[in-house]
């Protein structure tokens, strides 16, 4: 096995486990990272599938506990029911639009160099948001309604376009539309769950003849990297949003993304074009 292809691996899993559930695209960091390093064949796109499950399922590792009482008292307890009724109605938008334009996203827009446009444009819209006046109503996911699940829903839904940032849209849209900052956040890490396992399996479907047997350790270690660097992303992004904003996040994507239109501007890199 080649050992570089392998540090490949790792750093790919640390980079999707860090961005997953941070409003930093990690498809965009994925795309970007992937074509800069070489690694943007047809295997790749496997490699990719892997390592977001990966990410999912730390998620639901760190979340044990309320997923076991949901799933435990989905046929008795109406407040389990209510909980799977908000994440199926917050899935529904990305999942119906997906459907109907994925193939033709992937086509036309999974390239660097949309990818960094829509960082610096998410960027910009977070620091839009966060100069708003903050008067949350929703401190707690167990205060969402149904409107809200369907409003974050949407938001989630224009995370198709590469770069945007799912956790992004669905965490600045549930602060638009009235939850606390550590409420979004925890929405949308709920919503992920059902989001990307949908995403996951569909690519899978899509892609299942990749699969090869010879692969397998570079998907392992880039599996165990994105587990173990999502788990602790996870945690300390729900420390730090405590206490500060998302204005850090914004200048982040900001920044990264005009350095990397920079560099296809002057012709520093041959990025991948649309």
């Amino acid at each position: 096995m080649d050992l570089s292809l392998l540090l490949v691996a790792l750093v790919l899993g640390i980079v999707e486990g860090l961005t997953e559930f941070l409003p930093v695209s990690s498809t965009g960091h994925l795309i970007i990272l992937g074509d800069l390093l070489g690694y943007n064949d047809d295997t790749s796109k496997v490699f990719k599938i892997v390592i977001q499950l990966a990410a999912i399922l730390a998620v639901c590792w760190d979340y044990r506990e309320r997923l076991i009482k949901v799933a435990s008292g989905i046929t008795t307890e109406p407040s389990a029911q209510r909980f799977v009724g908000l994440l199926f109605i917050g899935f529904l938008p990305a999942a119906v639009l997906g459907l109907m334009f994925h193939s033709t996203i992937k086509g036309l827009l999974f390239n660097p160099i949309t990818v960094a446009t829509a960082l610096v444009v998410g960027g910009l819209i977070i620091l839009y948001v966060e100069k708003r006046a903050y008067h949350p109503r929703l401190n707690s996911v167990d205060e969402l309604r149904w409107t809200d699940a369907l409003k974050v829903g949407f938001a989630q839904a224009l995370a198709m376009i590469p770069g945007t940032s799912r956790s992004g849209a669905t965490i600045m849209g549930g602060v638009i539309f009235g939850l606390s900052r550590k409420t979004a956040a925890e929405f949308s890490f709920f919503l992920a769950i059902p989001t990307m396992f949908a995403a996951t399996a569909y690519d899978l479907y899509k892609n299942w003849a990749l699969l090869r047997v010879e692969d397998l350790p570079v998907f392992a270690v880039g599996f165990i990297a994105s587990f173990v660097a999502a788990m602790w992303a996870v945690k300390s992004f729900i420390k730090f949003i405590s206490n500060h904003t998302f204005v850090a996040f914004a200048w982040y994507r900001i920044v990264f993304g005009i350095f990397v239109l920079a560099t296809w501007y002057f012709g520093w890199v041959e990025w991948s074009e649309p």
